[in-house]
Formats: C-alpha cells, structure tokens, sequence
C-alpha cells in the first residue's frame, strides 16, 4: 500500500469515529438537557410560569439580538451582564436578605460570618434541590423564590422597557430605552431567564453538580469548581504534551524539499475565461463588506466606552449596541466567506483553461444570490431588532438570535443553497481533470471534499426550531461556528494553500498531496471531537466535559509546530526572483500561520482548559482569541487568497506596493494592539474578579466602569485605529487595480497576452 493510500485509509478512519462520537454524544445531549418544564408553580400551588411562556420567552430573548446582547450561559457578547449569572446573584441576594431582616432585623452584609454561613448553607439546600417532577412536568419553587421571581420580574421589565430609574444601567450595559415595548414579551423574557438560570444552580438528578456543571461560578448559591474540572484540565494538558513530542518527532524525520526554481511565473501562461473574469465583482463585493465591517467594529467597540453614543451622537434609537455587533460579526463571517468562494470559483476553471457551458451565468446568478442574503439578512435583523416583525416572523425573516447564525432561518435555506450552487459550481470544471491522467487528482480529491463539506456542514444551522431547547440548539450552533468556520474552512485552506505553490511550480504535486492529507488528519483528529469544548456548561452531560477536554487539547498540538509552516512559506516566497511579484499574498499566509499559533494557538488553548474556561467563559480572554483566531487566521488568508486572484487577474499591472504593504502591516500590528493593550489586560483583570468573587461581578458595571477597566477599554482605540487605517488602504487598493497602469514591457516576466 502506498504512503498516499494509507494516509487516506487514516484520514476515513478519523473522521468515520470522530462523527461518531459526536453524535451519539449528541444523543446523550438530547436526553439529558435541562427539562422545558409544563409549569412553574410555588408550593403553595400559585401558577407563576406556564411552559410555553419559557419558549415564547426564549424567542423574545431571540428578537432583541439574544446572544447579541449580553450572554446565556457565558455564550454571547460582553458589554452587558451574562443574564444567568446576574439573575442567580440578585436571586441569592433577595432571599438572603429577606431572610437576614425577618431573622435578624438586618441586611444579610452586615452580619456575623457565622450567621452569614448559616443562611447560605440554607439556600444551597433549597435552591439546588431538584424538584422538576417528570411525570406532571412541574417544577415547585419556595415562597422564597416565588417572591424573589416576582422582584427579578420587574426588575428585567423596568430594564428592558423604558423606566427612567434604569436609564443609567441600561447606558452601562449599551440596552437602548424601549428594547421591548410590551410588557407580555418582558414577562416571557424573564421567564426565560428564571429557566436558564434554574438550570444553573439545580442538581441533575442522583447528583451533586447543575445541569451547567455548577456554572457560572457563584459562591452563595454553592456553585464552585468541581473535581472534574481540574482532574480534566490535568489530562488535557498531559495529552497535549504528548501531542507536541509526537508531532516534534515526526516532523525531525521528515526532510524538509528544497524548493523548486521555475524560471517563469507558470500562472501567466493560464488562460482567464470569461467566468474567471466574472470573479472580479467577488473582489469588489468583498472589499465593500471589509469597509461596512469595519465601520460597524468601530461603533461597537465604542458602544462598550460611551453606551448609547458614539462620541456624543445618540446612535442607539436607530442602530442600537445589538444591530451593530450583529452585523459586526456577520459581515466578518460573510466576506471571508465569500473571499474563499471566490477563489475557488476562480481557480477551477483554470485547471482546464475553459469553462463548462453556462459556467459564468451560474457565477453572476450565484454573486446575485449572495448580495441579495447578505443585505437582506441585514435589514431582516434590524427589522427584527427594532420590535417590527413578530415573534415567527423574526424566526424566518429576522434575528434568531444566535451568535454567528445570527440571520433568519429563510437566509439560512437561502445561503445553504447557495452554497450547493457554488459546489456545482466548483466541481463541473474539474471533471475533464479527473478524466485525464494528472498528478494532481489526489489533491483535487480533497479539494473537492474540503468544498462538499463546507456546503454540507452548514447544513447543521438548520437543526434546530423555532422553540428548540437552548442545550440542543447550542449543541448543532457550534457544528456551524466550530465545525464549518474553524474546521473545513481550514481543510479548504490548507489545500488551497498548498495547490496554488504546486501551480506556482514552487512544490511537487505528490508531496503537497501527501503533506495536505497527513495535515487534514491532525487537525481533524482533534478538531472534530473539539468541538465539545464549547459545551461544558451548555446544559450538557458530564462526559461531554471528558471528551471535550481531552480533544481540545490536541487541536492546539498542529498549532505549535506552525511555524515551521511559517518559515517554509517564506523560504518559498524567496524561490525565484519572479516571485516578488507574489510578495504579499505570501506574507499573508506567513501571518496567518503567526496568529493560527497565536490567536488561535496560544489565546486559544489558555481559555480552553476546563478550569480556565469555569472562571472565563463569557470574558474579554474569549473576544482576543475570537479577534485573533477570525481575522488573524480566517480574515488575512481570504485577503492572500484575493492578493493571489488580482496578481492573476491584474498580471500586467504596475501594482502598489507601498499602498498593499502599509496595508498588510498596518493590519496584523493593528490587531496586535487591539489585542495586548486593550481585549487581553482587560480580560485577565475579568478572570481575576471571576476566580474572587464570581463571574456576576466580572461582567458588572461595578467592575468594567472603574477607571483603570475604563482606560484600558479607551486604549483599544490605538488599535483599532491602526488595524481600520491598514483595512482602507487594502479596500483602497482592490479599487485602484482596476484603474492603474500597465507594467512597462521590459518589467514583465511575462510576453503571453491576456487571453479572455
């Protein structure tokens, strides 16, 4: 058997019981998530809360941004409270109290530390107990919570509607006054939040830790790190030890090819059809979202200093904190998106040098598509935002509320679709290759896998239902952002990486096969089963926390030898001096194997150790990684893709070089400030005041408005802008190609014509 055939065999075998594995983990999800309950009532038999209340509410939650707008079990963004951890401590807080001045006649602070314990072991004995009945479907709540159910009810209305008492919380938390303008949906809201939040301090049964695996962590409900937690964390550092010395060792075997030195630039002899051609709107298009991106990052980075405004200017009465991070985010996801499709869509055709019949209509049909979805989504999720559409009428058209899938399950089909299109769209170029006898069908093999899976993978975003409970939806959401995003978005970019040196004549097309297969089966072998990291306080089974930990562990082993990676891509870009002209894309895939070791690597693996993420999850340590690991990774390799597509396109013009330069440098040092002097010191200061007094108070205005927090969240804007300097020349640069003048003659590489 072949080195190729084997590693193949490898390669199916690793994803057959990866697969498996994380569905019947699933199953497991399903049949343990925390029980919708038929009702809530107090022991007296008061109806407090219907079931279908609870969903109802989750879809309000829904409408106004959801995860958008603060967090649910950590997942979310972070300007405004995680509403579980802030519900269990005001809930604490009331029933302590009440119970202090009926007892003591004193507010439950002010007295001894041996009264104080005495009153807290008597509400972790009453609040953990589980009394959801499976056969009635009821849950049965205290007196006590009854009555602090009732306070928290009007607390989260007057939050949330627009009571002039809470205008000043609503500024520190970036909630605009009237987020919800009737009182029914408040009513529902907070009964969702009394659920996700029940779920957090109630014992499964026959055990002795919450549904959330005793998250978040709050000392007076009794919800504390368990043994788990470090026995795990343990285990998952020694696995990626072992990973490293594994990796080492075989990467000291294997010799390292010199380059190869083609005299000529192998990519000025491909012809350009007039679907190639079509791609150019791609670039443009993508350039477009990068500057409505950015524009949105800055807003909703300043939201988090100024509230409501921005710079003085009253914004949240027409684009509140919740529409532009939104939009933020999805436009982030959208344009690398599209720059990937883009390139693929361009470099099939070149293989063959022609295009299949209807190829280039089927390109412009497919850019349609994606304009339509992109601003569609958009105006549906402000539509949604804004309180104008109802609550199925959101689910459809508007926000659904979930971080990433933000857009409304009709642009959900829409884009799946679309996605199929483009699939076919890659494959009918390449079916002359596979007839013919090229070298390069191994590669193109899983090329085409990589592009199947990224359409198909998708898919997992439509799992889920309107009323779904929030543990399974959590569970099919991270397929999306885990497996689609962070896992065959990196197989596609591994191979594209490798087969455009291979069409550069810089790397033997065996070798790049046999490299890009053995790397796929690295990443996927603890990538797939990673996905389980995300999930150990999701409302899922202790095991989930096993697996998830140990196979976290090893996704970050590829990571660590990244730099040989670095190294070679540049050693490549080094090869011959025609190369010059390909200076930059190259660096980009240099920098993005910089930030796969740190963004996602290191700013990655500190967060993902159970114990780190129990006191984490939900801090700004998650928006660095999340900076680092999308744009550092994701965002500069989709813009080397498009410096490799315009090099291709353009071939004959005087490029910019200072423009694209300040451009790259300005990008990834941008990013790096935005990083080390603002989203990190301020995370690291979170985790310290989560670890001392719970993650309630490390998401509290009573935290992040000190002046030390507030002058550091003031810092991110060196940054940021430096990193928005470095985006606009890029944009400014995509446009100027179109206009600049050709090389001179005697500066080409390069005498074929340009053939269309």
């Amino acid at each position: 058997m072949t080195r190729e055939r084997k590693l193949w065999t490898a390669f199916i075998i690793v994803v057959s019981v990866s697969f498996a594995a994380l569905l019947y983990f699933g199953t497991e999800i399903y049949q343990k998530a925390p029980p919708f309950p038929s009702q809530v009532v107090s022991q007296d038999g008061t109806l407090l809360i219907n079931g279908q209340d609870i969903k109802d509410g989750q879809n309000v939650w829904q409408s106004i941004g959801g995860q958008e707008v603060g967090s649910i079990w950590g997942h979310g963004a972070y300007t405004a409270p995680d509403w579980t951890a802030d519900y269990i401590h005001r809930e604490a807080l009331f029933i302590l109290n009440k119970w202090a001045a009926q007892d003591y006649s004193e507010p439950y602070d002010q007295l001894s530390k041996e009264i104080q314990a005495g009153l807290h072991e008597r509400l972790v004995a009453m609040i953990r107990k589980n009394t959801y009945d499976p056969h009635t479907g009821a849950i049965t709540i205290s007196p006590e919570r009854a009555e602090a159910f009732a306070y928290l009810q009007n607390y989260y209305r007057s939050l949330f509607m627009n009571d002039p008492a809470m205008d000043s919380l609503r500024n520190d938390y970036a909630i605009f006054a009237g987020t919800l303008k009737d009182s029914s949906k408040a009513r529902q809201m907070g009964d969702f939040f009394f659920w996700a939040s029940w779920a957090c301090v109630t014992n499964r049964p026959n055990s002795v830790i919450t549904y959330t695996h005793n998250w978040p962590s709050e000392k007076l409900v009794g919800n504390e790190a368990t043994s788990g937690l470090l026995i795990w964390t343990g285990v998952s550092i020694i696995l990626l030890l072992c990973g490293v010395g594994i990796m080492a060792f075989f990467h000291a075997r294997s010799r390292e090819e010199e380059p190869l030195t083609p005299r000529e630039d192998p990519l000025m002899q491909q012809k350009i059809t007039p679907s190639m051609r079509a791609v150019k709107k791609y670039i443009w298009i993508v350039a477009f979202l990068v500057l409505i991106q950015m524009t949105f990052g800055v807003v909703t980075a300043h939201y988090g200093v100024e509230g409501g405004g921005f710079y003085g200017l009253d914004l949240s009465k027409i684009m509140p904190y919740s529409v532009s991070r939104t939009w933020h985010v999805q436009l982030g996801i959208l344009w690398i998106a599209t720059a990937w499709l883009a390139t693929g869509l361009y470099i099939a055709p070149s293989l063959s040098g022609k295009d299949p019949k209807y190829q280039k209509l089927g390109v412009n049909f497919l850019f349609i598509c994606l304009v339509i979805i992109v601003f569609g989504s958009m105006a549906g999720q402000w539509m949604g935002i804004m309180q104008k559409l109802g609550l199925k009428t959101n689910f459809w058209f508007g926000h659904q509320g979930y971080e990433y899938v933000d857009l409304g399950r009709f642009w959900q089909l829409f884009l799946f679709v679309g996605l199929f299109i483009w699939l076919a769209l890659m494959v009918r170029p390449l079916l002359p290759v596979f007839k013919s006898n090229s070298g390069e069908k191994g590669m193109l093999r899983l090329f085409i896998i990589a592009s199947a899976a990224i359409a198909i993978f998708y898919g997992a975003g439509l799992m889920w239902g309107r009323q779904t409970n929030l543990a399974i939806a959590e569970y099919w959401r991270w397929w999306v952002v885990h497996l689609w995003v962070e896992g065959f978005f990196e197989v596609f970019a591994t191979v594209v990486s490798a087969f455009l040196f291979v069409r550069l004549g810089l790397l033997k097309t065996k070798t790049a096969t046999i490299s890009i297969i053995f790397s796929t089966i690295i990443f996927l072998s603890g990538g797939i089963l990673g996905t389980f990291h995300h999930l150990y306080f999701s409302g899922t089974p202790t095991a989930v926390l096993a697996v998830g930990a140990s196979f976290s562990a090893l996704e970050v082993v590829p990571l660590v030898l990244i730099g040989f990676e670095a190294y070679q891509n540049y050693m490549l870009s080094r090869a011959t001096p025609w190369l010059k002209d390909y200076k930059w894309p190259i660096y980009c895939l240099v920098a993005m194997s910089f930030w796969n070791f740190f963004g996602a690597g290191i700013l990655g693996f500190i967060i993902n150790p159970p114990i780190a993420l129990y006191y984490v999850q939900g801090l700004n340590t998650t928006a660095a990684h999340a900076h680092g690991s999308l744009f550092g990774v994701y965002g500069i390799l989709g813009i080397g893709l498009i410096l490799f597509v315009l090099r291709s396109l353009y071939r004959h013009k005087q490029w910019n070089n200072k423009l694209i330069g300040f451009a790259f440098w300005a990008t990834n040092i941008g990013l790096m400030l935005m990083l080390l002097l603002s989203l990190l010191p301020v995370g690291i200061a979170q985790a310290v005041a989560s670890v001392s007094k719970g993650m309630w108070y490390a998401r509290s205005p009573q935290f992040l408005e000190q002046p030390v927090i507030s002058t550091l969240k003031w810092l991110r804007i060196i940054g940021d802008t430096i990193f928005a300097l470095g985006l606009f020349a890029f944009v400014w640069f995509v446009f100027d190609l179109q206009f600049r003048k050709d090389k001179h003659p005697d500066d080409r590489h390069d005498q074929q014509p340009v053939t269309s």
